[in-house]
């Protein structure tokens, strides 16, 4: 398989994707099969100069440059933003969300459902086995499964691509006896165990094998009274909830995740009639049913808290005053006390709720603080909810690389992932590696403009982003596919703030 291909047809689906049309659409406006696209999009087939025209023409978007970077951006920072902007649903929250779907076979419609590239990962691996997938106006999304999944078509390429297919063993276990889920891939943060689903599922009857490449599940479900989860896991704890919710009787799950994703899952079991108590704590317990799931549901998933920590972070590193609107602020309220202590200045208003009943949000305005941040004498780290989000922690970098002082930073939870936050010091930043979780970030310092490849972990490749906005002079962002398997046209929603940034197209 020619690797030219291999790239154009992802960038193919991922534009068509975003132009909200299923392949057979696709294939009806360029005048050919379904197929003949499904083979273009996998790099199966060459492509001609004549239908590259014609799928620019249909997608609206020029497919003429030929290179090995992916999609780039090119960045005129040192500019102070300004202005406000609303909050995309939760990425977190969706893939979790996508995943419990599989429960339900009725029609699943989720609101405001965010377009990233993870999204379209698992979309790809549920049409792959028989799930109708459709986007309509206002970007609600709207699932049909069938009757029965085919799970020999499964696509183990886009599997592959990320860690959420995990979440997919929950809501199959009840369906079959022995299937397959390819190895998780997602972000390179190191080895991150996938050994607390193990054993959290097998308290359902579930075994798990690992072999070439993928995973044997072999389920003879049972209903356990109570599970313990051996970590406090986001993921674990989704996928332990979805395998109670067919799991006919209460099931009491102890040292469940809290988390903001969990809960909007939990809230999704909850419309299709699975009563589930404690969703916000520690200790959830799930009444279960071995009946059918058949509702026609409506979801509206709250906006994402790690965003909103991404355009704090924009505000603070530009020093720009931004008002950030739908903050989960619960999700957001450690971090804003501990930038409060650094100097960091904000409002907000009061809370009100989110669509999905439950989630309290705040518009947050980050004010101008003219230089005068300051380091905190104790480190930063993560920790499970209610602690600072692990997901949250890494945005401290560029802000504590603009405050008087020296900041360490204890990311614990990952291998990897504080060895790329030394990537900052290729644009300025002060940041020493003190081992594989620590870094000591000094500062004040002036960010510089460079011309870099993001790193292959979505946070910290963000932050290279940060600071090149505010690096004077034109800075190149290259392959910067990470950062779009999380955040949605984050280059334009920047440009609404002021920013200058050019998505450049290189295959």
């Amino acid at each position: 398989m020619n690797k030219t291909n291999e790239r154009l047809g992802s960038l193919i689906s991922e534009i068509r994707q975003i132009r909200g049309m299923t392949q057979s659409e696709f294939a009806k406006k360029l005048g050919t099969s379904q197929s003949a696209v499904n083979r273009i999009e996998k790099g199966g087939q060459n492509v001609s100069l004549d239908m590259l025209s014609r799928i620019s023409d249909v997608l609206q978007k020029p497919l003429i440059s030929v290179g090995n970077q992916g999609v780039n951006l090119s960045i005129e920072g040192g500019n102070e933003l300004s202005g406000k902007i609303r909050l995309k649903t939760s990425k977190n929250a969706a893939v979790g969300l996508l995943c419990a779907s599989l429960l339900n076979k009725g029609t699943t419609t989720f609101k405001s459902f965010p377009r990233i590239e993870e999204v379209f990962r698992i979309i790809e691996v549920l049409e792959s086995i028989g799930v109708k997938v459709r986007w309509l106006p206002g970007n609600d999304l709207e699932i049909k499964r069938p009757a029965k999944l085919n799970l020999e078509k499964l696509d183990a390429k886009a599997a592959r691509r990320t860690r959420s297919v995990l979440m997919m063993i929950g809501p199959l276990m009840h369906e079959f006896s022995e299937f397959k889920i390819p190895y998780a891939g997602g972000c390179k943060l190191g080895e991150r165990t996938v050994k607390p689903h193990l054993y959290g599922l097998e308290e359902f009857g579930v075994s798990i094998e690992a072999k070439n490449k993928y995973y044997r599940v072999d389920s003879t479900p049972k209903r356990p009274e109570n599970v313990i989860l051996y970590e406090s896991g986001d993921t674990v704890t989704e996928n332990v909830a979805m395998a109670a919710a067919k799991a006919p009787g209460k099931t009491v799950i102890q040292f469940a995740s809290a988390n903001y994703m969990v809960q909007d899952v939990c809230g999704y079991l909850e419309k299709l009639g699975v009563k589930v108590e404690g969703n916000g704590t520690m200790t959830l317990t799930i009444t279960g049913t071995d009946k059918e799931i058949r509702k026609d549901v409506v979801y509206a998933p709250a906006e994402d808290p790690i965003e909103a920590m991404f355009f704090t972070a924009v505000a603070v590193t530009t020093n720009s005053k931004i008002t950030i609107e739908r903050v989960p602020i619960d999700f957001m309220a450690l971090e804003l006390l501990k930038l409060k202590k650094m100097g960091v200045l904000y409002t907000a208003t009061k809370r009100y709720k989110a669509e999905n009943g439950f989630t309290d949000l705040v518009d947050l305005t980050i004010h101008k603080h003219d230089g005068k941040l300051v380091s905190l004498d104790d480190k930063i780290h993560a920790n499970v909810y209610p602690g600072l989000n692990q997901d949250n922690l890494p945005y401290f970098v560029p802000i504590c690389a603009l405050a008087k002082g020296r900041t360490l930073i204890h990311d614990w939870t990952y291998e990897n992932r504080a060895i790329y936050y030394t990537e900052l010091s290729k644009i300025g930043a002060n940041v020493e590696l003190a081992d594989p979780h620590r870094v000591y970030v000094t500062g004040p310092t002036k960010f510089s403009r460079a011309d870099l490849v993001c790193p292959p972990a979505l946070r910290p490749a963000s932050l290279l982003l940060i600071g090149m906005l505010a690096a004077p002079g034109k800075s190149m962002l290259r392959n910067v596919y990470t950062i779009n398997r999380g955040y949605e046209d984050l280059a334009e929603r920047l440009n609404s703030l002021g920013a200058q940034i050019e998505v450049l197209n290189d295959l």
